[in-house]
């Protein structure tokens, strides 16, 4: 069931790029990004509300509160700097190469997570790495 949501997570994000492309043309992309935002917060509280998600707010822990705003900010800070590539670059370019992240998240996960690395998500690593640099020139 894993696999459904990740490629519907694919296809959000293709038309995330579609979207923004269009929809930060003349604006300021960290008021862009800013709206953005403001949508997913009452989206995921909405769903958070919806499902009774909210009431496991008081059993987080410190390092619950505190890897959760360190992703958070990771993710504003990636916003900030995609939406801003998307103004000055192409989609084709920008969300491919935005796709790294899938190589970084292995290793990192391998590093900081003790996670094995098998053959299988080292070829695939690469062939990202290798995309990813055939993109860029």
């Amino acid at each position: 069931m894993w696999w459904i949501y990740a490629l519907l997570s694919a296809l959000f994000a293709a038309l995330t790029a579609i979207f923004a492309k269009i929809g930060i043309k003349g604006v300021d992309t960290d008021l862009a990004t800013a709206i953005r935002t403001v949508i997913i917060l009452i989206l995921a509280w909405a769903i958070a509300l919806f499902k009774g998600g909210h009431n496991g707010i008081g059993s987080l822990t410190k390092t619950n509160w505190t890897f959760l705003v360190l992703s958070g900010l990771a993710t504003g800070l990636s916003w900030i700097c995609y939406f801003r590539a998307l103004q000055l670059g192409k989609v084709t370019q920008v969300a491919p190469v935005d796709k790294l992240s899938v190589a970084l998240a292995i290793a990192l996960s391998v590093l900081f997570l003790g996670e094995p690395l098998t053959l299988k998500n080292s070829i695939g690593a690469l062939l990202i790495i290798g995309g990813t640099i055939v993109l860029i020139f």
